[in-house]
């Protein structure tokens, strides 16, 4: 079951990859983003709105760097069979989880207008927390931290 979740989190990181490098590579070009799903088709203001940048840089390129490490480390992660690296995964995914949760309250909240792009990244980011939390449970039934005296 590991394995199997390792390989789910390695294909959703590649499609959050493919999501990111759109953005990315739209925005350097210049060129409008395609959206027009009914009430989605924010994308072009959420892109050029001022929340879209964070020291100068597209958040699209700090998705698509994020995407990337995912990727890598759990490419690593099958090879290796590593716990350290599943745990890095984990961290990864909660700390995706708590920007993408920010990003659709910036979205629907203070830009008003909410992109399909961004909101499939979100939704990816929540596949990758439920995988990741699926190939190294948090807890490992073990003996108790202190012992319990027995009559």
């Amino acid at each position: 079951m590991k394995r199997l979740g390792v390989v789910i989190v390695l294909l959703l990181a590649f499609c959050g990859i493919a999501v990111s490098a759109y953005i990315s590579q739209s925005e350097a070009a210049g060129n409008p983003l395609i959206c027009n799903i009914q009430s989605l088709s924010g994308c072009n203001v959420v892109v050029a709105s001022a929340y879209s940048r964070v020291f100068g840089v597209s958040l699209a390129d700090y998705g698509l760097l994020f995407y990337t490490v995912l990727f890598v480390v759990a490419a690593f992660e099958l090879v290796l069979f590593n716990q350290l690296l599943r745990r890095i995964i984990q961290g990864l995914a909660i700390v995706s989880i708590i920007f993408s949760l920010y990003s659709v309250y910036t979205q629907a909240f203070l830009i008003q207008a909410l992109c399909i792009y961004c909101l499939t990244s979100a939704v990816i980011t929540v596949f990758i927390l439920i995988f990741a939390s699926v190939i190294e449970p948090l807890w490992k039934n073990s003996a108790p931290l202190l012992p319990i005296p027995t009559p």
